[in-house]
């Protein structure tokens, strides 16, 4: 008996989708369930969302003429079923790999992704300006914004929905439902609403009464919208949307394809816009591993499909965000004005383990950085110790806000800034590369990098105490490198540094997350018979004057080693020199940062040896600098 080929191996793009029969999609999205979840067991990545999307996925592409009509998603992590779709079937196992697809939509990598994303709520904005972009060119086409129930915590979301209401843009925003947290119960009648409220047949009537309506009095006309608004509104609900100038409709089962095709291809023809499909779905949907855990499998590690374990390694040494927290909960113990505050990244900065300890003194505020921020500000103002802990990439969501409402008013607010530097697989949305230039330049803030975990528990407890002005400090993603862990934080002190290894002509400063390989680098050199100063700067800001003179003075090549942008802590001590006069004495100043570009996903090491930051070019920069031959280095360290 001849083997029937899977209707997912015929359909490279949407254009082959669209040539389905209705009845055909059923199992085409369960092919694609099962094809996304092997192939995340090959490469790790994002599972629960996009499990969750699947059939809405099949339904956007089969109802809508992508890449045409314009389809954005929030934050992307749902994307995968998507790609899969979109001509990427071929490569979806390189999602997040070197020189493999991201883990995001990603402009350059496809057209069926006319906008990129990798932080949330700023679909709707994008959907809103290529729906305005098409009136201006006199295209007939829709714009489809993809956004999460998590991703409508975001601020920025009502804005995009304000003025896409005001516009009256040919927009549809889905929404995606999937922790329950907005929609009434889901079933037959819902579905029959959502149906017929937004078939053609109602929306002639409606029409028609709009245009009667219009030849009444203006406050009758008022009246009668209102009463048709919210006559929809009192069974489907969504008044808040027809608020917003939307109409609503939903909600509607997002995995049940019959009812969602019929749905979506009304809103389609809809003459008016903006609509906005409430679809209730569920996160990890069709793979019983990710329904049953607690996070929904939101990310995993590569995994064993049949039994759904991951095969995560064994930690060699603490992870700093779990030293953060672990020390955080220690200060805690005595004192009572301690905040934890997190923008909906509860485990992804271990402050989870905080709330667990002390309920009551545990913030998440969901994806809203800037409100976290004034929010603490708040607190600070009135005497408490609030530590808004936000990856340094979602810091700079907020920058107007720790710019006004903290450095202006020198708000003892504490920044603990996890993902500070590159991030392997999640790439250049996610890297932690410009918080140093960024809060540097702010008059009042004080600024700490943690060379390794021990020094990460110090500088927590130095951020606790210090109640002058805002402080940062900031860590790397991942393991620490292994040193022993001190039992209580010391306090430093504020703006000074500390040598770690003497000599006489070559000085290596590091600040933060490089300072092993700066220290791999002095023994290396010191192999060479180059006598090496190894100096752990520990503040960005302010500088450690006294010891920068002190390495200036003392030895022939001067180089600082940062994990972040230019402009950063090697422009700041570039900066004082200056203004002593040094650099006319024909001193050898040499900084090492991340390099100019944004780095695509690849793993950590080759990331690193991309950015030329490990310990064999710290080596040959030295070299370089004496005048010497790099030949003999050994880039491989």
């Amino acid at each position: 008996m001849a083997v029937e080929t899977p209707l997912l191996d015929t359909v490279n793009y949407p254009t082959d989708l669209r040539k389905l029969e209705k009845s055909q999609l059923r199992q085409l999205a369960d092919e694609l369930r099962a094809e996304m979840i092997d192939a995340v067991s090959v490469t790790g990545g994002h599972l629960g969302s996009g499990l969750g999307v699947v059939e809405l996925t099949t339904a956007i592409h089969y109802v809508f003429n992508t890449p045409d009509d314009r389809l954005v998603w929030d934050v992307g992590h749902q994307c995968y079923p998507h790609k899969i779709l979109t001509g990427r079937r071929d490569r979806i196992r390189t999602l997040r790999q070197g020189g493999g697809l991201s883990g995001f939509t990603k402009r350059s990598e496809s057209e069926y992704d006319p906008f990129g994303a990798a932080h949330a709520a700023t679909s709707i904005s994008a959907a809103t300006g290529f729906a305005e972009a098409s009136r201006h060119l006199k295209k007939d086409t829709t714009s489809i914004a993809v956004i999460g129930d998590g991703s409508m915590s975001g601020g920025m979301a009502y804005e995009g929905l304000n003025n896409a209401g005001h516009l009256g843009s040919k927009t549809v925003v889905i929404l995606n439902d999937n922790d329950m947290s907005i929609a009434p119960p889901v079933g037959a009648m819902s579905a029959y609403l959502a149906r017929a409220s937004s078939s053609g047949v109602y929306q002639g009537f409606r029409s028609f009464g709009k245009q009667l309506a219009k030849r009444l009095p203006k406050a009758v006309y008022n009246q009668l919208a209102k009463a048709e608004e919210y006559g929809r509104g009192m069974f489907t609900g969504g008044t808040l949307f027809e608020e917003l100038g939307f109409y609503y409709v939903g909600p509607i089962d997002g995995h049940n394809l019959d009812q969602l095709v019929p749905v979506l291809e009304n809103v389609r023809d809809m003459e008016e816009g903006p609509v906005l499909v409430h679809v209730v779905t569920r996160k990890g949907a069709g793979y019983p591993f990710a329904e049953e855990a607690a996070d929904k499998y939101h990310g995993v590690a590569k995994f064993d499909v049949v039994s759904g374990k991951q095969k995560k390694g064994t930690p060699n040494a603490p992870a700093y965000q779990k030293v953060f927290a672990k020390t955080l909960i220690k200060e805690a113990e005595t004192d009572d004005k301690i905040i934890g505050i997190t923008a909906a990244m509860p485990s992804g900065t271990s402050l989870d383990m905080f709330a667990d300890v002390y309920p009551d003194r545990c913030y998440d505020v969901g994806i809203a950085e800037q409100h976290a921020v004034t929010f603490a500000a708040g607190m600070a103002a009135d005497g408490m110790r609030p530590f808004a802990a936000i990856y340094s990439t979602f810091l700079q969501r907020a920058y107007d806000s720790v710019v006004h409402d903290v450095a202006i008013q020198n708000l003892p607010v504490r920044f603990p800034m996890d993902r500070a530097g590159l991030v392997g697989s999640d790439g250049q949305t996610h890297a932690g590369s410009f918080d140093i230039a960024y809060l540097g330049c702010l008059p009042n803030m004080v600024i700490m990098a943690a060379g390794d975990e021990a020094e990460l528990v110090h500088m927590t407890s130095t951020a606790v105490a210090y109640d002058e002005g805002p402080i940062a400090f900031r860590y790397p993603r991942g393991e620490g490198v292994g040193v022993d862990l001190p039992e209580r934080g010391k306090i430093l002190e504020i703006g000074k540094g500390r040598i770690i290894q003497e000599g006489t002509k070559v000085a290596l400063l590091a600040l933060g997350g490089r300072l092993a390989e700066a220290l791999k680098a002095g023994e290396m050199l010191e192999q060479q018979g180059l006598s090496t100063t190894v100096a752990d700067a520990r503040f960005a800001k302010p500088l450690d004057h006294d010891l920068i003179m002190q390495l200036v003075r003392n030895h022939e090549v001067l180089i600082t080693i940062e994990e972040g942008s230019r402009g950063g802590f090697g422009a700041f001590v570039l900066h004082f020199l200056s203004d002593q006069g040094v650099l006319d004495d024909g001193l050898k100043v040499r900084t090492m940062t991340l390099p100019d570009i944004f780095q695509d996903q690849n793993s950590p090491e080759k990331m690193y040896d991309e950015a030329r930051l490990n310990a064999a070019h710290i080596v040959e920069r030295a070299r370089e600098a004496l005048g010497m031959s790099a030949d003999v280095v050994n880039l491989h360290g």
